[in-house]
């Protein structure tokens, strides 16, 4: 029998977990899968811990991992992930907007399709505005960094092979992004339609900044991109300054004209100046990266583990 662990990264969810735990057990029991269930609690400050513990305590498949820290998402995806025993992990969110139904259909289009990974496609998800285009521009930048096809869409609702798992787990740096890993690893990646439901309870706890972060993990965490840009924008503003200075030098000796627009001068010197210090924040981000990664900063710390897992 094929064995299924499914890691749950877990955020102030307090009032998501126990009908989280009642679906995914009433879902995976039907379907005859050997499961384990891996609550990952990234130091959630409601009462989320506890209603892990309870639940492992009624729950014999049920494992329960605490943070000693925030760590984010991926680095809780990841501690999980490097408890997870079965032959096929599935990773979803902990507020029910990914269905606990369709995992049996992300595992038989791994199988029946010879996958190493599948992804949940939403067709429509029902989250602010902001968002999706945080998304749209999140996919753009996979496209061009990681080599992304452009008909897949990271979702982070997937299910992925246990040797998969293994390579990805392999990776012990602070800034673990698990999609691009993921496409580091393999492009044999399958995907799967599936509905984007409401969250069960509560708000979501990604803002803005979080966003922001996803995106510097992925532009410099796997490719020298950002590097590249400032490159080439400060080429062309070499080359644009190249050739005021030809233009205001040929109004000086052959049109008797000097040159004026103190405004101008002072937007042009903003101008690259801005070019001149998003270069030096590029090479900052990677610097203070090298820096960090050298110095053996965790992926996480775990304060606590409650139930041993196992299968049914």
């Amino acid at each position: 029998m094929m064995r299924l662990s499914v890691v749950v990264p877990v955020y102030n969810s307090a009032d998501c977990l126990g009908e989280l735990v009642r679906r995914l057990d009433s879902e995976l029991s039907a379907h005859g899968h050997g499961v384990e269930i891996i609550l990952v609690d990234d130091a959630s400050t409601d009462d989320s811990w506890s209603i892990i513990r309870g639940l492992a305590a009624s729950h014999e498949f049920l494992t329960g991992l605490q943070l000693r820290r925030n760590a984010g998402q991926d680095n809780a995806i990841m501690a999980g992930l490097r408890a997870a025993g079965g032959d096929v992990v599935v990773v979803m969110d902990d507020d029910l907007q990914h269905d606990p139904a369709d995992i049996p259909r992300l595992c038989l289009e791994l199988e029946d399709g010879g996958w190493d990974v599948v992804y949940a496609r939403f067709g429509s998800k029902r989250q602010a505005a902001w968002k999706n285009a945080g998304s749209w521009l999140n996919d753009r930048l996979a496209v061009a960094v990681l080599g992304k096809p452009k008909d897949i869409y990271m979702s982070p609702f997937k299910a992925l092979r246990k040797d998969v798992v293994d390579e990805i787990v392999k990776y012990d740096g602070p800034f673990s992004y698990v999609d691009g890993l993921i496409f580091t690893v393999t492009g044999n990646i399958g995907q799967v339609e599936a509905e984007h439901h409401q969250r069960h309870a509560g708000r979501s706890n990604y803002n803005l900044v979080k966003s922001i972060r996803v995106w510097l993990k992925l532009a410099t965490n796997f490719s020298i991109v950002p590097l590249r840009v400032a490159t080439i924008a400060g080429g062309v503003m070499s080359l644009v300054a190249f050739l005021l200075g030809v233009f205001f030098l040929v109004q000086a000796l052959f049109l008797e004209r000097a040159p004026e627009g103190w405004p101008s001068l002072i937007v042009t010197v903003l101008f690259l100046g801005g070019i001149q210090l998003v270069g030096l924040g590029a090479v900052g981000e990677y610097v203070g990266r090298i820096y960090i990664t050298q110095n053996k900063r965790p992926q996480f710390t775990i304060r606590e583990h409650c139930g041993p897992g196992g299968s049914r």
